[in-house]
């Protein structure tokens, strides 16, 4: 198998390979820039590509294979190219996190701490990937660098704020990218691109050296086409950072190990409700596949989901907007018309509406943490649709003309709101040519049950994440 077709498997083989001698780590760099060079016109996932390098770190891996330095051979992820989004500090490159105000910014002198860690389990980095302005958006329509287009349909989105993230690796450009999640960007493009995407538990990754949108509700995480590589990734990044104040000390805990015990004695349920009443067909098809298939009977029910999701709202729109209200101050004119009216209005809340929504949050927390003394795992649709049109202004939901960008999140604004890891699976056939995703939601700190779960509906054939066919010009 050649470089470039081994670079459409999974991250844990083209490492296997590497370690092998079957291929270097210099023609998995060049066939991932080919692939880049060939796809990127038509899908804009990257907005920088480090082809330097990429190519010198990708040398010394194979100058250190060459000289039998034993190290290096146990590096999980050896050679395999992956990408960031464009808020992680990236040496050499300015931090844009999708704006045109951050471009007169210095570079950053340094990689963040994720990058690091990948870099040091042997990941090669290829560059930096497009995203809504300043992580607020869920489809990826960047007025400044235009928009991401979902691999799949090209007249479609990829989904927000990670749709560059997220379309890299439908695109089959490279098999893992990191991506942010605040309220679902990381699920919403995995569920609209049809790849596996992973929102760890908050307070697990460090999130230092990232470009911040929300301190209190952010995640870092990984994108991938099968859930042993989110495992492989998730696992390299694991460990304290005391730079981030919401990192919380805890031991690593791998979860690649973990992938074998499937779904034998978990407790699993769907949820019901609000998460059943913001779903078409198509979403609600996908969660009664993957219950099936996990033999998950019961239905059960979180309380005043509307109300946790109004509260993610207001706690993300006061925290942006305060965050940004100097520029919006002086440099209105270049914000992504998009995002600069909701981050005036955020700037301009009661701090009495905060209060209440933070009060909200707790609540809606220990409700879930109920729930979870009866169930392992929780099913729900990613997304209320398979991805919009690019363009798209509205969505027909159950009866109700909804503004289409912010009823992408629907479903996974609530659970961000409270930090449980999540897990986001493809599903195929429940649209005629489009996946959708499926949540699978565990307590905090068990990100190696949604892994599991979601490892067993790989094997089942049940979730799946093809690259998507981009030969025609």
């Amino acid at each position: 198998m050649n470089a470039a077709e081994l670079l459409q498997r999974d991250a844990g083989e083209i490492a296997d390979a590497v370690r092998a001698g079957d291929v270097s780590a210099t023609a998995l760099a060049h066939a991932s820039l080919e692939r880049i060079s060939h796809t990127d016109p038509r899908v804009n996932a990257f907005t920088d590509v480090t082809v330097q390098r990429a190519l010198g770190a990708a040398a010394a891996l194979d100058a250190r294979l060459a000289v039998g330095d034993s190290t290096v051979r146990a590096l999980p992820l050896l050679g395999v190219p992956f990408a960031v989004k464009n808020l992680f500090d990236v040496a050499g490159l300015t931090t844009l996190a999708g704006s045109k105000v951050e471009r007169g910014r210095p570079a950053a002198t340094s990689d963040g701490p994720l990058v690091q860690r990948m870099q040091a389990a042997g990941a090669v980095l290829m560059g930096a990937l497009n995203m809504d302005e300043y992580a607020y958006g869920f489809t990826t329509e960047n007025t400044h660098e235009g928009p991401t287009r979902n691999p799949h349909d090209l007249a479609r989105v990829a989904g927000g704020s990670s749709g560059g993230s997220a379309a890299a690796v439908a695109a089959g450009q490279v098999p893992i990218t990191l991506g942010s999640d605040t309220n679902g960007s990381i699920r919403v493009p995995s569920s609209l691109c049809g790849i596996f995407g992973l929102k760890p538990t908050y307070g697990r990754l460090p999130r230092n050296g990232s470009y911040p949108f929300v301190a209190s509700l952010d995640h870092l995480g990984p994108f991938a086409r099968s859930a042993r590589d989110l495992a492989l990734s998730f696992d390299a990044m694991q460990g304290f950072d005391a730079l981030d104040a919401a990192c919380v000390n805890r031991p690593v805990e791998p979860t690649e190990p973990t992938l074998a015990a499937g779904t034998q004695g978990l407790r699993m349920a769907t949820l019901g409700g609000y998460f059943a009443e913001h779903a078409q067909p198509e979403a609600l098809a996908a969660v009664a596949r993957v219950a099936k298939a996990l033999g998950a009977t019961r239905v059960v029910e979180l309380p005043e989901v509307a109300r946790a999701r109004a509260a993610a709202f207001i706690i993300s729109n006061a925290e942006g907007g305060t965050l940004h209200l100097p520029d919006l101050r002086t440099r209105a004119d270049d914000f992504e018309p998009l995002s600069r009216d909701r981050f005036l209005a955020g700037a301009l809340l009661p701090a009495a509406w905060v209060v209440q929504a933070q009060r909200m949050r707790r609540w809606f927390a220990l409700r879930a943490a109920e729930l979870f003394k009866d169930v392992d795992v929780l099913l729900a649709p990613a997304t209320p649709c398979v991805a919009p049109t690019i363009g798209t202004e509205w969505l027909e939901l159950n009866g109700q003309r909804l503004p289409a960008r912010p009823s992408l999140g629907l479903l996974t604004q609530p659970i961000s709101c409270i930090g449980l890891p999540v897990c986001a699976v493809p599903v195929w056939g429940c649209h005629p040519s489009l996946p959708i995703g499926v949540q699978l939601i565990a307590a905090p700190w068990r990100e190696d049950l949604v892994l599991r779960v979601a490892h067993a509906l790989q094997q089942q054939g049940v979730a799946s994440a093809p690259v998507a066919a981009m030969e025609a010009a």
